[in-house]
């Protein structure tokens, strides 16, 4: 382009023929559109690799044995797996993610298995919250305030929260302000083949798999809800594993 340009500077008066094929390739728009094309090559090709690390982090594929790891790598790479789901599309809104990360010592774990404990919780928070949108009205008091600054009630959000609870355990926590559940539906959420969805739209395993996954690895994992009071999971694991 600057080769380009300094021919024009040089040469004002160009030949015929090259003139008709600056106009024909439209060579003045060429000029303006082929830095954002570069742009947008470059910006899509940092996307990919960070999608693609991240499918490996949140996969372990070759770490199927106990790791120590960080498990706020584990909870982001679910989150920018999810970021599609996150915006909003037609009638939903974009669904909001605070987090409130504790200083969390390394764990030892499954990383691919409590990774998929973490995709359960959110896809499942995630469609709460497009179903509550429609299907009820949460009140104000539900709305989760960040830096001090209330809500709206139509501001779906989902908050995840990590802290230590003592020298043998982490808890994380994913709390949704959707519109909850009834007493009735806690008590099965963790059965097997139990859901809440139409039929077709879920098998009803995630969050048995997600139970026996947290109890394998020594864990507790907690349903805390009420109607229009959305719902809170709360996952306790050990920090050092029997499991070696």
């Amino acid at each position: 382009m600057k080769l380009i340009s300094l021919y024009q500077e040089c040469y004002p008066q160009t030949l015929s023929k090259i003139q008709i094929l600056a106009e024909t390739i439209e060579l003045d728009f060429i000029k303006k559109d082929l830095p954002k094309i570069l742009s947008s090559i470059k910006i899509g090709a940092e996307r990919i690799c960070e999608i693609v690390l991240s499918l490996r982090n949140f996969s372990r594929l070759d770490e199927a044995e106990i790791k120590r790891v960080d498990l706020h790598e584990g909870i982001n790479s679910t989150l920018l797996i999810l970021g599609n789901q996150l915006k909003g599309q037609g009638k939903y809104l974009d669904i909001e993610i605070i987090k409130e990360y504790g200083e969390l010592p390394q764990v030892d774990c499954y990383p691919g298995q409590l990774n998929q404990v973490f995709m359960n919780l959110l896809t499942n928070a995630i469609d709460t919250l497009r179903e509550s949108i429609v299907g009820c009205r949460v009140p104000k008091s539900n709305i989760i305030s960040a830096e001090n600054q209330q809500r709206t009630n139509n501001n779906p959000q989902i908050r995840i929260v990590t802290e230590v609870l003592d020298s043998y355990q982490v808890m994380i926590r994913v709390i949704d302000n959707g519109c909850g559940m009834t007493e009735e539906v806690r008590q099965k959420i963790f059965d097997p083949f139990f859901t809440t969805k139409p039929v077709g739209s879920g098998t009803g395993l995630g969050m048995s798999i997600s139970y026996q996954i947290v109890d394998k690895h020594g864990g507790q994992f907690k349903c805390i809800t009420q109607p229009l009071q959305g719902t809170e999971f709360q996952i306790r694991i050990p920090i050092r594993s029997k499991l070696y």
